[in-house]
């Protein structure tokens, strides 16, 4: 895609309540439902812990079970939505989330919490490629990585508010009844998907002959069946899902493990220990918000695709970097929360520039693109719970597990000039 299509800008003054609007709003709350049900756990782990008589190593293994299925339906995910189209396959995810959360409440023991951990991870693994599908199809590309960075702020949204929102039903239900509640909570994104969705802009009768004209040429005919180029657009996207990794990491890290830090590195109970995460977390939502707005801000500027995503990834990944030392090296709270807070703003910084390097680079493949590279970050997931828990057992300290999150930082920056996503992807070969 050349830079002068990437900076079309769409009609001047976009109407609030359009349908592209709607869609993204939608979006937004599919992904702060989808966090809360991902992130549940993280609040939950010391009275489930204590309960099902689990150690960290096993609630470890518990949450990364989420993300075996979800890493490798990315690989194939996204095919299918560019196959079979975004509104019946984000129907289908939902309906696997929601009986899946209902049914965790129900768990007794490690085996049964890995099954239905798992199974929350098959419905939500094919999710997030599914709606990059979406944001390709009925998002301008000058208003790319705005909508990847206003969705997955809304995701962080999710993970700030997950834990005293989880506190507050506590007060009310055990935590099994909270996970009944979680899945009727995510109810709502399903039925309003069902109501306002269609797989092809083309068909809404909302839109208007401007919005339409916005929208990018490869995304325009969404029915039309292709092959998929496999192994070159794997190649291509590999740089791209090897930075995704390396940021996925510290990502888990901040999900899975705040709450217990909180708890047991600095003696808080749960209700502190929550309103400290989601202090942290908050950091994150201006991250993934400022992360969208600037990339496109920069790319109408400069029409540098490489200035717009590539270098704003690395600003992020040093940024978490030089704020993760002084976690791994002071027992001070106070210091303890700010750095957490600025390194998670600077970790989300880089996630509406690379969400959107996959439609920059095939942005007719976009959710086969990013499922890719979304496989990057699911491997993060089973990897980065697990690896964690075990050296917090081995050591008994939190120094160790943190300097692994911040040698990947490093290691991720390192790799993003890689990526070249003002290389568009050619399909001029058989796939």
């Amino acid at each position: 895609m050349s830079a002068p299509e990437a900076t079309r800008a769409p009609p001047r003054r976009a109407r609030l309540l359009s349908a592209p609007n709607q869609i993204l709003a939608v979006l937004c709350l599919m992904y702060l439902v989808l966090y809360i049900d991902r992130v549940n756990l993280a609040t939950l782990a010391p009275k489930m812990t204590a309960e099902l008589g689990l150690s960290n190593t096993q609630f470890g293994l518990a949450v990364s079970a989420f993300s075996y299925p979800y890493a490798f339906i990315q690989l194939f995910g996204g095919w299918l939505s560019d196959r079979l189209g975004a509104r019946r396959m984000l129907l289908l995810c939902g309906a696997i989330v929601v009986v899946a959360t209902m049914l965790i409440g129900l768990v007794g023991g490690l085996a049964s919490l890995i099954a239905l951990r798992v199974a929350l991870g098959f419905g939500e693994g094919f999710a997030f490629p599914t709606a990059t599908r979406a944001m390709a199809a009925w998002m301008p590309p000058s208003r790319w990585g705005f909508a990847q960075g206003v969705t997955h702020a809304a995701a962080r949204v999710a993970n700030a508010i997950a834990p005293p929102l989880i506190v507050a039903i506590l007060a009310y239900v055990s935590w099994r009844g909270a996970f009944v509640v979680l899945g009727l909570f995510s109810l709502s994104w399903v039925l309003l998907w069902a109501l306002v969705a269609r797989d092809n802009p083309h068909e809404h009768p909302g839109m208007t002959k401007a919005e339409l004209d916005a929208l990018a040429v490869e995304t325009r005919s969404t029915r039309e069946k292709r092959d998929i180029p496999w192994w070159r657009l794997a190649r291509r996207i590999a740089p791209v899902t090897a930075v995704d990794f390396c940021y996925g990491w510290t990502l888990w890290v901040f999900l899975t493990w705040l709450p217990t830090f909180f708890l047991k590195n600095f003696h808080l109970d749960l209700a502190h220990s929550a309103l400290f995460s989601s202090g942290v977390l908050l950091g994150g939502v201006a991250g993934d918000t400022v992360g969208g707005i600037v990339s496109d801000r920069v790319l109408k500027r400069t029409g540098s695709l490489q200035s717009a995503r590539r270098n704003l990834i690395i600003v992020g990944m040093i940024g978490a970097f030089l704020f993760l030392l002084p976690v791994a090296l002071t027992k001070d709270l106070k210091t303890v929360a700010i750095c957490l807070s600025i390194a998670c703003f600077f970790s989300e910084l880089v996630v509406a520039p690379i969400w959107a390097v996959p439609m920059d680079i095939a942005p007719r493949y976009a959710a086969t693109a990013s499922g890719m590279m979304n496989f990057g970050f699911g491997l993060a997931g089973i990897l980065s719970p697990l690896v964690f828990g075990a050296l917090l057992d081995a050591t008994g300290s939190w120094t160790a597990p943190f300097f692994a999150s911040i040698g990947l930082l490093l290691l991720g920056a390192a790799l993003s000039f890689f990526m070249r996503p003002d290389r568009p992807f050619e399909d001029t070969k058989p796939g």
